[in-house]
């Protein structure tokens, strides 16, 4: 049997049995004798092995130098865990490790049957796993007796009290017996976890692993940039690419999962969806899928993916960045665990640069900054996983023999090899083809103007002083319009047959915008938009003759006194409100005479009050 110094004999032979060879960081903290019987504040990043280290922890206290557990009775401890997946997990984790010790675990967890779980805490146990807000109901109602409690465990602290789980912890914690032992586990240690432990904890040891201050070694984190219109192709294309036995995929919102859900499974990726407005039933079918190969890509968001264990996990993806450096440290910890290699892909669209660097720097994280893999990237990989198929190393079964021979003597070798590759291809979904995005436009800051002008740096355009002969072309919108490149660039490209490569400068003014395109492709771009010479949402397209003066003063209205035969004002025809956009040049129908006076512009003194005349 493998030695664990200072682990109780029984723990020692259930890590043996599991086939530990060695500890993590923190659990071989965990064993230290000074924690014997003290409380500690550990921090440790997620995928470091902290369910086994607090089992390690707890077992002196829970078997008093003896190999077996007494009767169950009353529980001896008590785990709080932030959501019912992660409870789950370390139920299961605890009952592999304890088994030697004869210990009974129950689970008491939001959205499984109450009365159940209040059975089994009548009959006896030695540990329960929880979730906050159903041990506090055990609690309240008296099935859940705390007057025997030797430790309580509360297992990624620093999540509980970001998802709003304060005033539960504190109920449980006041409710057990104050000379228990109390271990707080988290990834970080804030302010406010540092406030609860100097509450409830007595002396606590703090133990900070070597795993905090530095990125998991066993991961490999990669930036992919892309064009914004490109996120989703991008993220089929990392799949692709890599094959991974088992993904996830982080979004933002919940809206987000199901987009991306339907897309993938378009795509034909045997994917299942994890979001908290999933019932608990259909979280647990959907983590068994994963497990069992049913389902190779989990799309979810940050709270239902919290403290999951997926086996052989070995990309994660991550379609929207996270809002903070400890939220990408806990997304990429899905990977990389227990010694196994993993990848984690930040989805980076080019006007978002600066935030991912941000994040990444946060979380002390040196990326490798690449394009995400092309077509061709992924065809090729395709090719090679191909030739390296188990499939040709195995010898044909003896019932085959015959057959293989007529397929040969009919077909030939060629078209048998033909017929291979195409089946092959056939069960993978297409890769999508990507934008070329210039290492110009890369390391370009996300939206940076020059001087002057509100030409965007982040457009993937070639440069201006290469971008060649070009001719000018002015849209009938402009900010005032909300008009942005991001949806300009997609609509000049769909309109009038054009690719980002022939799109030069956008320099946008109030009432419009001016565009530069290649004199090459000028014509063509106006035959391609039609004789109306007008885009979607009624966008007018006008040729312009040299380059426009973006320092030309406004024209100044009119002096000049009234004449015989003029239109009152307010009898002047309305601008024409373009389909989709706002009403141009004035930009609103003008007041009849006498509104001005009656309602003044806003800083405007009001005049007196007029009669109004109104014309014969």
């Amino acid at each position: 049997m493998t030695d664990f110094p200072g682990a109780v004999p029984a723990i020692a032979k259930a890590l043996a049995k599991r086939g530990y060879d060695t500890l993590t960081p923190v659990q071989t903290a965990m064993l230290d004798p000074a924690l014997a019987d003290a409380d500690a504040l550990v921090s440790a990043q997620t995928g470091s092995g902290k369910t086994v280290a607090f089992g390690i922890a707890i077992a002196p206290t829970l078997l008093q130098g003896r190999d077996q557990l007494e009767r169950a009775n009353k529980p001896l401890a008590l785990v709080i865990a932030p959501t019912r997946e992660l409870a789950l997990q370390v139920k299961r984790e605890l009952e592999w490790l304890y088994e030697p010790t004869g210990a009974v675990i129950a689970s008491c967890v939001g959205g499984m049957d109450i009365r159940a779980e209040r059975r089994v805490l009548e009959r006896g146990v030695h540990i329960v796993v929880g979730t906050p807000g159903r041990l506090s109901d055990h609690i309240r109602r008296n099935a859940l007796d705390m007057s025997q409690l030797k430790v309580a465990v509360l297992d990624e602290a620093d999540e509980m009290l970001d998802l709003g789980f304060r005033e539960d912890l504190e109920f449980i914690l006041d409710s057990a017996p104050k000379e228990r032992r109390t271990l707080m586990f988290s990834a970080t240690v804030p302010s406010a976890i540092a406030k609860l432990a100097k509450s409830y904890q007595r002396n606590a040891v703090r133990v900070a692993t070597q795993a905090e201050e530095k990125q998991h070694l066993d991961i490999e984190y990669r930036a992919l940039s892309v064009a914004p219109s490109d996120r989703e192709n991008a993220i089929i294309n990392v799949l692709r690419y890599y094959e991974a036995p088992n993904a996830i995929v982080f979004c933002s919102t919940r809206a987000a999962v199901n987009h991306l859900t339907a897309r993938l499974s378009n795509r034909n990726f045997s994917v299942v969806a994890l979001s908290g407005e999933l019932t608990q039933n259909e979280r647990t079918h959907a983590l068994q899928a994963m497990r069992d190969g049913r389902a190779r890509v989990c799309i979810a968001t940050d709270v239902a993916a919290r403290g999951i264990d997926l086996p052989g996990l070995e990309l994660v993806i991550h379609a929207d960045l996270p809002t903070n450096s400890d939220t990408l440290l806990h997304r990429s910890g899905r990977t990389g665990r227990a010694g196994r290699k993993g990848i984690s892909a930040l989805i980076v669209p080019l006007n978002a640069r600066r935030k991912a660097e941000r994040l990444l720097g946060g979380a002390g994280i040196n990326a490798t900054w690449v394009r995400p893999p092309s077509a061709e990237d992924v065809i090729v990989r395709d090719d090679e996983r191909l030739l390296a198929d188990p499939v040709f190393s195995e010898a044909p079964p003896e019932e085959a023999q015959e057959l293989v021979q007529r397929l040969v003597s009919t077909h030939g070798a060629d078209r048998l090899a033909a017929a291979f590759i195409s089946l092959y291809r056939s069960k993978h979904t297409p890769p999508e083809d990507l934008f070329e995005v210039s290492a110009q436009a890369e390391s370009r800051k996300p939206r940076e103007r020059s001087e002057g002008s509100n030409e965007f740096a982040d457009t993937p355009r070639t440069p201006r002083g290469e971008f060649g002969p070009a001719v000018w072309f002015s849209l009938s919108v402009g900010r005032k319009q909300n008009a942005e490149p991001r949806w300009l660039i997609p609509m000049l490209c769909r309109n009038g047959n054009l690719t980002k490569r022939e799109i030069g400068a956008i320099k946008m003014q109030p009432d419009q915008t001016f565009v530069e395109i290649s004199a090459d492709h000028a014509d063509a771009f106006m035959d391609a938009i039609g004789k109306d010479k007008v885009l979607e949402r009624g966008v007018r397209v006008t040729r312009l003759e040299g380059t426009p003066d973006l320092n030309a003063a406004p024209r100044a209205p009119s002096n000049r006194p009234p004449r015989d035969g003029d239109k009152p004002e307010w009898k002047s025809k309305a601008p024409r409100k373009p389909e989709g956009g706002d009403y141009a040049g004035a930009g609103a129908k003008p007041k009849r005479p006498g509104d001005a006076d009656r309602y003044p512009a806003k800083g405007k003194p009001a005049g007196p009050k007029k009669k109004n005349t109104w014309p014969d």
